[in-house]
């Protein structure tokens, strides 16, 4: 009896042991893993997954296609709400989302079926500096101005288009008039182009320059604010929006809102995937960041990638959870109104 019952013990002990499951790295041969990308397709979030998908999977062991899935409504909350409740837990689903997912609790509440400390990080594919940018025609055309003005801008639901507008408005005095609807940011240079609204309240300075270089080129938009913890060196002359709080207080939920910028492509897996597949995935994620040919690509692409770790993000999200309630409640009133 003894002799039976150390037997069951050691047997159980082996069965609970990753020794019984299946080696993360035999699990994705002939897998598919599924990137679903919490953008409209054209946008800078599906170009920079869509690279990614091309190079992740060298770097897995059985080197599994990945196939990306756009899923774009709300902001990425739809995308959000997928993975954490829906999207299979087995390392075969993960998510490129747009950086609002972070603080949605509080710019969202209603939406937000997920709780964010839950997921699993597997890095991030960039920082970037945010601009808030005029057309050339716009009765704004420098910083100031914008206290004093009405600016027309194009929003879109649950990102940062229409969030910074409002945080701005409140937070900075600017005098920001949010038309909402629209798609995503392309769809809202579009309206600039076309005189449906003065322009845009908050687009990556790095997708701007990159994907509309005459605007630039040809002096078509005024770069009035940047949206960032510091300045971008390219734009010395571009003041920041901290500068333009208006008490400490203000300054602070504006910092942690302008710090998402600093993960601002968190890639995601859901939560609860077996430990060795999560480690696989981000070991692939660095492996990937650090090979020429992936950096080649983003330059050819004309795609400005600066790869961080899950360690990165999970600051983040720790800083997120360890808010003063004060400032939390400030977050949320400021970016839940409306114009």
């Amino acid at each position: 009896m003894a002799y039976r019952a150390i037997s069951a013990a050691v047997l159980a002990v082996l069965l609970a042991s990753p020794l019984a499951a299946q080696p993360a790295g035999d699990f994705y041969v002939d897998k598919q893993i599924t990137l679903i990308v919490g953008a409209d397709v054209g946008g800078g979030y599906d170009a920079q997954g869509r690279l990614m998908a091309r190079f992740l999977g060298q770097f897995i062991p059985g080197h599994p296609a990945i196939v990306v899935q756009n899923m774009p409504a709300g902001g990425s909350l739809a995308a959000a709400n997928h993975l954490y409740n829906i999207a299979a837990r087995d390392g075969t689903v993960i998510g490129l989302m747009q950086r609002n997912v972070l603080t949605a609790k509080w710019t969202s509440p209603s939406v937000v079926k997920f709780e964010i400390d839950k997921f699993n990080w597997i890095g991030s594919l960039a920082s970037e500096t945010g601009v808030l940018a005029a057309w050339h025609d716009a009765p704004v055309t420098k910083a100031g101005d914008l206290l004093t003005q009405e600016l027309i801008v194009g929003g879109t639901i649950g990102t940062d288009t229409e969030i910074s507008g409002r945080l701005l408005n409140a937070l900075a005095g600017t005098r920001l008039k949010i038309v909402s609807g629209y798609k995503g940011n392309a769809d809202v240079l579009l309206a600039m182009e076309r005189g449906e609204v003065q322009g845009i309240a908050d687009e990556s300075w790095s997708n701007l320059k990159t994907t509309k270089p005459d605007y630039l080129r040809n002096h078509l938009v005024t770069l009035l604010l940047q949206n960032a913890l510091k300045k971008s060196p390219e734009l010395p002359d571009v003041p920041l929006a901290l500068d333009f709080a208006r008490s400490d207080e203000d300054r602070k939920v504006m910092e942690l809102y302008f710090g998402q910028k600093v993960v601002a492509r968190p890639v995601m897996a859901p939560p609860g995937i077996p430990a060795d597949r999560l480690s696989v995935l981000r070991q692939a994620f660095m492996a990937m960041a650090e090979d020429a040919a992936f950096r080649d690509a983003a330059i050819k692409a004309k795609l400005e990638l600066n790869p961080s770790s899950n360690e990165a993000v999970d600051r983040f999200v720790t800083l997120l959870a360890t808010t003063p309630p004060a400032i939390a409640q400030r977050f949320s009133d400021v970016t839940a109104a409306r114009n």
